[in-house]
């Protein structure tokens, strides 16, 4: 059997995605499915860190007329709903799991502290980082390129709803191109939309590889693991 090519990861997962076909709210066979996945790459040795949005619960932008501070707040709260959900699906699946969030919740879930996360991670237990970095104007992106330097991450695996980074929307242009791979440079200059500038700026000072891969086939997050040719590979 192959050898996973990383040790430690940072996976981020949208908000979207955990809310399958359904397009808001949480799908529970999507949860389970990317449980079992994230199980079986555990089970592999591989130390595993995730980053989950909410926006299939809410968006900052989508606060009109709203106090940005207030909006983005709202947001935060809502990944902890996600990191909850995707706690216990990993329990069910027999993943031993601690949900850190960056505004102290201490009922539901432990501080964020660099440290105590590390300790998880050579536990192999799966630590999910829920409420951004904690402060408002920030992307969930920024908060998965922000931890992955604090936990010095070998890379981060950015699932998304498309198999790849393209020039265009390919579901409106069947003609755009994809690319295999990309530096940091290229997606600025480009203003392709694959994280947002902070936080691509943040991987590029802290050198942290992005791997754009498609979260709708079952298995793709395995198939990262073992070094297959997948989505684009960001250096």
């Amino acid at each position: 059997m192959k050898e996973p090519v990383y040790k430690r990861v940072l996976l981020k997962l949208s908000g979207e995605a955990l809310s399958g076909p359904e397009g808001f709210g949480i799908h529970q066979e999507t949860i389970d499915r990317i449980a079992e996945e994230i199980r079986k790459i555990n089970d592999m040795g591989v130390e595993t860190a995730i980053v989950v949005g909410g926006g299939n619960f809410w968006r900052g932008r989508t606060g009109k007329g709203m106090d940005r501070a207030t909006a983005d707040y709202m947001g935060m709260t809502a990944t902890v709903i996600n990191a909850l959900a995707l706690q216990d699906a990993l329990e069910n699946a027999g993943v031993i799991t601690r949900v850190q969030t960056a505004i102290e919740m201490r009922q539901i879930a432990e501080p964020y502290i660099r440290r105590r996360a590390i300790r998880h991670l050579e536990k192999k237990r799966v630590v999910i980082f829920a409420a951004g970095t904690g402060n408002p104007y920030f992307t969930t992106d920024t908060t998965a390129a922000l931890r992955a330097a604090e936990i010095e991450a070998d890379v981060i695996l950015l699932a998304k709803n498309i198999d790849a980074v393209y020039d265009s929307d390919p579901k409106e242009n069947p003609e755009a191109k994809k690319f295999d791979t990309l530096s940091y440079l290229e997606i600025l200059k480009r203003e392709l939309k694959v994280m947002d500038t902070t936080a691509t700026s943040l991987c590029m000072d802290n050198k942290i590889p992005i791997k754009v891969f498609g979260l709708d086939e079952p298995g793709n997050i395995i198939r990262i693991i073992l070094g297959e040719n997948l989505g684009t590979y960001i250096y």
